[in-house]
């Protein structure tokens, strides 16, 4: 009889052990040395382990690669229509639909101009959540004014026959202005409660570069407003003369990556750092990521910035960072079921790394990292999930990637 209890005692504690040991969709503690195998430019330690240079993983599932098109000029964001097509901006200034057969559509007209200049451009898209109703496209662009250059928000209606926006309005400007034609940003999406994330750079120059840290300013912010480019309700407060209530974070370089997690709902981010000092932040409201004050780069240079401090109280620690650079901008969550190992992990298109970066996660660390298509020689600009569970891809050389299970 007891050694029916210690049996059925065991049995429980085994039980226990195995549920809380379980892991998440898509991690699989991969154990292959690190991708990266350049020295980095700094002697700089990570503030954790696996901060940088996680171990490798390798995708086990037989994945087919596709170019749908290689017609694109500069094409900079992608988003999906309801029945798959894709939209795509170009960094001229126009706008396309492109079928996955590889069919382009004329540059839809309608658009305000904008100052393509430097790395400026027609730059994020992303539908309205009522797209089906109401037809409605949110983008970001660089804008020419008076005294100097904006990150701007735009909405407009995409017209019945598909050939214009109607109606588009610029509904946000994130002064201050600025002469750079350097670090916009800029991505946008919607969050769960139908407000919009907008992220925007600091405009490189040392002049601007500290108000990455003003809260006043909306250069190198995060920030989240209304369809009509309000501030959102339920936006963090910061303290400081000025501070503006369309802040959700601040701190930031030059943020060109932007997603949802598919699970808990919370906003993650990718920054350019300058030499050395690539980001990946888990975005929380009301925090500061540190830009310029801390950081894991040094300058193009190769001069100290500022103090050459990596940790600072009150500023955040990123989830990962990069050293050398891989450029990393847009980015998705896979949240599709055609690749089960793939699931709930971050894609990134990175530039000058000319790859597709897979990061694996556990616990909100990463614990395993792959480079994908690194053999196609092209600057990965933004990456999208479509609803059939595919990667679509937009390089800077103009083509359009699928990427599925074979």
């Amino acid at each position: 009889m007891n050694h029916m209890k210690n049996y059925a005692l065991m049995a429980g504690i085994l039980a226990v052990f195995a549920c809380c040991s379980r892991e998440e969709p898509g991690t699989d503690h991969p154990s292959a040395p690190p991708v990266e195998t350049k020295p980095p430019n700094t002697k700089y330690q990570p503030a954790f382990s696996g901060q940088t240079r996680a171990n490798g993983a390798v995708t086990k599932t037989k994945i087919k690669t596709d170019i749908i098109t290689s017609a694109l000029a500069n094409p900079w964001g992608i988003t999906e229509l309801p029945d798959g097509r894709l939209l795509v901006t170009e960094k001229a200034g126009n706008m396309r639909i492109v079928k996955t057969t590889g069919e382009l559509s004329a540059p839809i007209t309608g658009l305000p101009a904008v100052n393509a200049a430097g790395q400026g451009g027609l730059l994020g898209v992303c539908l309205d959540p009522d797209f089906a109703t109401n037809r409605t496209v949110y983008w970001t662009f660089s804008e020419q004014v008076a005294g100097g250059n904006l990150t701007s928000v735009g909405k407009g209606r995409l017209a019945a026959d598909e050939k214009t926006i109607e109606g588009a309005t610029v509904i946000y400007h994130a002064l201050p202005r600025r002469t750079s034609t350097l670090h916009y940003g800029s991505r946008i999406l919607f969050d769960k409660t139908g407000n919009l994330f907008v992220s925007t750079g600091e405009g490189s120059n040392l002049d601007t570069r500290p108000l990455a840290q003003s809260v006043s300013a909306v250069l190198g912010k995060v920030i989240r407003i209304t369809k009509t480019g309000q501030a959102a309700p339920g936006n963090p407060t910061f303290s400081g003369a000025g501070a503006l209530p369309e802040l959700y974070s601040i701190g930031h370089r030059n943020p060109q990556g932007l997603a949802i997690h598919p699970v808990t709902g919370e906003l993650w981010e990718c920054e350019h750092g300058p030499r050395g000092g690539d980001e990946v932040n888990r975005i929380q409201p009301g925090r500061n990521y540190g830009w310029p004050v801390i950081t894991y780069g040094i300058e193009y240079s190769g001069e100290p910035i500022g103090d050459a401090i990596q940790q600072k109280d009150g500023m955040e620690q990123p989830a990962y960072y990069w050293d050398p650079v891989v450029s990393p901008s847009g980015m998705t969550f896979y949240a599709g079921k055609r690749v089960p190992e793939w699931e709930n992990n971050l894609f990134i298109g990175a530039l000058s790394g000319q790859h597709i970066v897979r990061l694996v996660f556990s616990n909100n660390k990463v614990v395993g990292e792959e480079r994908l298509l690194a053999s196609e020689g092209q600057r990965f600009r933004d990456i999208t999930q479509g609803r059939n569970g595919a990667l679509y891809a937009v390089t800077d050389q103009g083509r359009l990637y699928r990427i599925d299970k074979e």
